[in-house]
């Protein structure tokens, strides 16, 4: 009979001692962020959240994760924003339907757990839920040799929010003549970054990313890791004044407005209407990026774009004051569906 070799799982690359202290760790920091809903604490099979107070609830979910941000993160050893950047992703995406966070869970898989990594990660997932409401309810880490590098690791995040049938955002009643506002944004958000270090040569020479532009004003490494913003606490208050949402992430405007458009209208926007922040413009001129590639593929400086009456737009920039006006509903000609001037 063959003995037991100790520590085998260890040599395959797989630290369960390490998982656990991961796990002490994320309990602490997300124990904070429950609501009275939550009924079981972090460790179980499941994770229960028990309903409560609605008359005809809808449950609204979405996943999603921050990309290739990561690359940045843990070029630059800062992992305590990513978290922020994935919940305030999830939740703006939810938002969209008119739907208020109930809770998340977050998958992260790495090459190497190294629990003060995680932790970092989790304190920010914790502090964005505790923002907005949110219980971070449970999750999920994996030790994953050959998967990634050590360094290397994945996000994830499932949200759950609810909205009363009789409330839910889905742009039906959209109709030409319509006013369209935009939301800034507070950078790249968690889209782009595949182009971004490509552009900037990054993954050749990381040194890229200490940089100092005087344009930002900071290092280009700080602007790339700047937080995905969140607007749940600044719309919900007027969301049935609301008619649409388009978060604008990944496919820029092209490809998120048209998600809310009825047949037989299409969204004229003004590019002169707001600023474009300094970070798009560096970006376009060290590629050599066309202006409509780069309005398919970054926010532009406009992360949420409203779409609603002509008299709720005046109440909605009065309730909202960074909200301006930048385009407007129109018959649909041809098949454009933005078109941006």
């Amino acid at each position: 009979m063959k003995s037991r070799r100790k520590g085998a799982y260890a040599e395959a690359g797989v630290n369960i001692s390490a998982a656990g202290r991961t796990k002490d760790l994320i309990k602490e920091l997300v124990r904070p962020t429950f609501r009275p809903e939550v009924i079981t604490d972090i460790g179980l099979f499941g994770s229960f959240f028990q309903l409560q107070q609605y008359k005809d609830p809808v449950l609204v979910s979405s996943a999603d994760g921050v990309g290739t941000k990561l690359k940045i993160a843990v070029l630059m050893d800062k992992h305590d924003t990513v978290g922020i950047d994935l919940v305030n992703h999830c939740v703006n995406d939810i938002l969209c339907c008119g739907a208020s966070p109930l809770f998340m869970l977050d998958y992260i898989a790495a090459g190497k757990l190294m629990p003060h990594k995680v932790a970092s990660i989790v304190s920010g997932l914790a502090q964005a839920c505790k923002e907005v409401g949110c219980a971070l309810i449970g999750g999920e880490t994996a030790e994953m040799p050959g998967m990634y590098k050590a360094s290397d690791y994945d996000l994830v995040g499932f949200i759950v929010g609810v909205v009363e049938k009789g409330r839910i955002i889905k742009g039906d009643n959209i109709v030409e003549g319509d006013m369209v506002l935009g939301l800034p944004s507070s950078g790249l958000h968690t889209n782009g970054y595949s182009l971004v270090r490509k552009t900037f040569g990054i993954d050749r020479d990381a040194l890229q990313l200490k940089m100092v532009y005087p344009e930002l004003g900071r290092t280009l490494g700080e602007e790339l890791l700047q937080p995905h913003r969140c607007y749940f606490r600044e719309l919900q208050p007027v969301l049935e004044k609301i008619k649409g949402l388009a978060h604008i992430t990944g496919g820029g405007f092209v490809g998120n407005i048209p998600r809310i458009l009825p047949q037989g209208v299409s969204v004229e926007i003004d590019r002169t209407s707001w600023h474009v922040p300094a970070l798009f413009d560096l970006i376009q001129k060290q590629g050599c990026i066309k202006d409509d590639e780069m309005y398919c593929v970054f926010n532009m400086g406009i992360g949420m774009v409203v779409i609603c009456g002509q008299l709720e737009a005046g109440q909605i920039m009065d309730a909202v004051p960074e909200a301006r006006q930048i385009g407007k509903v129109v018959k649909t000609n041809g098949s454009e569906r933005v078109i941006i001037k």
